[in-house]
């Protein structure tokens, strides 16, 4: 207990800002203190300065923000693939709907302002249902969904919807899909933790890595990229200040792992490096949805940390910690030119909002 706060963390960065943070509980407001006046206040407390030198070593962390947050809806059942389109209208999906002990998922439309949610459709190819679970749109409304059971779909906005990814330039029979990203030039990038598509078995690689990636390039050639993924999940495409697609990032989750490859063109990637490591809560948690902001800052759903991460342009270690009134956020995206997130989540199965710092980075459709 510190001047009347219970503190829960100390970071410093004297060598940069020459400010030291302290965050306190339960209303997690913020100290910022200049570096010297901080000193003096430890020490006239009887702290050595290098015992606090030693604390901030030690719990050198990323800056904890907390910012409002405003639940719109919950009870969406595993509440996921957050997306605008250019008139304004909010999608999401609900990947855990169930009947008769089968999948049946489905894609919404919520009225962000009545709060009404509105079933767009329940896919269903040859009596499997779908899992939907992540989504884009293009420029005139429409929809591709990644789903766990039907690979990607074409979605109108009145509900119809076409099947587009059932095998690879290879022949090779599709996985089932999780998250997806269009890029500038209409490309859509797109992970597949499961295994091959209905009415094969359902399986997923959290155990056996066979997690993929793959791209459908803007002609409709589906490319297989890669695999060996420990249930691939969120991804996000970098583009270049000429708004030419240059890095796609992808997450691992198991492994608590972003990735990093140099796009090269349509559907061909090279370089693979470690982009960022998200820190262990000491419990089951990894990386999940994610959108970047303006700036080049990734913003990355933590699924079982109470957190997003926020990355600098370079990756690493988080830059800073955004915290949740929820702790397993799943996918997270930027209203079109606006700062405002809209954020879904696994604790409460809702769709929260809040403002960030800047807007997000424009999306294929605002190009």
């Amino acid at each position: 207990v510190f001047l009347g706060h219970v503190v829960v963390s100390i970071s410093s960065y004297p060598q940069t800002s020459k400010k030291l943070y302290i965050q306190s509980w339960p209303t997690g407001s913020i100290f910022v203190w200049e570096w010297e006046f901080a000193r003096t206040i430890f020490e006239s407390l009887s702290l050595t300065v290098s015992l606090l030198v030693t604390v901030i070593v030690h719990t050198t962390m990323s800056t904890i923000i907390t910012p409002l947050f405003n639940k719109i809806v919950e009870d969406i059942k595993g509440a996921e693939g957050p997306v605008f389109d250019l008139k304004g209208n909010f999608y999401m999906v609900a990947p855990e709907v169930e009947k008769d002990g089968k999948a049946a998922g489905q894609i919404l439309k919520v009225d962000l302002s009545s709060k009404q949610v509105e079933i767009v459709c329940e896919p269903n190819i040859d009596g499997d249902g779908g899992i939907p679970a992540g989504c884009q749109v293009d420029k005139d409304g429409n929809l591709y969904v990644a789903d766990m059971r039907l690979g990607i779909l074409y979605v109108k906005p009145d509900g119809t919807y076409t099947q587009i990814a059932r095998k690879d330039a290879g022949g090779r029979t599709m996985q089932g899909c999780n998250d997806c990203a269009l890029d500038y030039d209409g490309n859509l990038w797109f992970t597949a933790p499961a295994g091959e598509i209905a009415p094969s078995p359902y399986l997923r690689s959290f155990e056996e890595p066979f997690g993929s990636i793959y791209c459908r390039t803007a002609d409709g050639t589906i490319i297989h990229l890669e695999s060996n993924y420990r249930f691939s999940n969120g991804l996000a495409v970098r583009h270049s200040k000429d708004g030419r697609p240059e890095k796609l990032i992808v997450a691992e989750t198991p492994a608590r792992l972003l990735w990093c490859y140099d796009i090269e063109g349509p559907g061909k990637i090279t370089n693979k490096t470690q982009w960022g490591k998200l820190p262990d809560p000491g419990c089951t948690s990894g990386p999940d949805g994610m959108d970047f902001d303006e700036q080049g800052n990734l913003l990355v759903a933590h699924w079982g940390s109470s957190f997003i991460e926020v990355f600098g342009p370079d990756g690493g270690d988080p830059i800073r910690r955004i915290q949740c009134p929820f702790d397993k956020p799943s996918n997270l995206h930027f209203k079109p030119g606006s700062n405002l997130v809209l954020v879904t989540e696994h604790t409460n199965h809702g769709l929260w909002e809040f403002e960030w710092e800047c807007k997000g980075m424009p999306q294929f459709c605002e190009t």
